[in-house]
């Protein structure tokens, strides 16, 4: 059920209904087009980036727990690092 306010209450959040992180998006946009940029042209190989987004994806399990990340986190930051590498490889000659 959603909590609905009047002018004399606070708006309370619906738990588990969360917006997207606009700076979290806005980051993997640029760091996305950066890598794609850099592979057209010609400054990294292909082969180079996929190696680079596997460092992320190693290093972020490596620290997650570090970090203070819970389970969930870790496995949706692990998703989006491992759909840019997948989305990287298509492009290998």
């Amino acid at each position: 059920m959603v909590d609905l306010s009047n002018d004399n209450e606070l708006v309370r959040p619906v738990p588990g209904l969360h917006e997207p992180d606009a700076h979290g998006q806005a980051a993997m946009l640029l760091v996305e087009s950066l890598i794609h940029g850099l592979i057209a042209r010609s400054v990294i190989q292909v082969a180079d980036a996929i190696d680079m987004v596997t460092v992320a994806i190693d290093v972020k399990m490596e620290i997650a727990a570090d970090l203070g990340d819970n389970q969930d986190t870790k496995d949706k930051t692990l998703g989006l690092l491992s759909v840019i590498r997948e989305s990287l490889s298509l492009d290998i000659d």
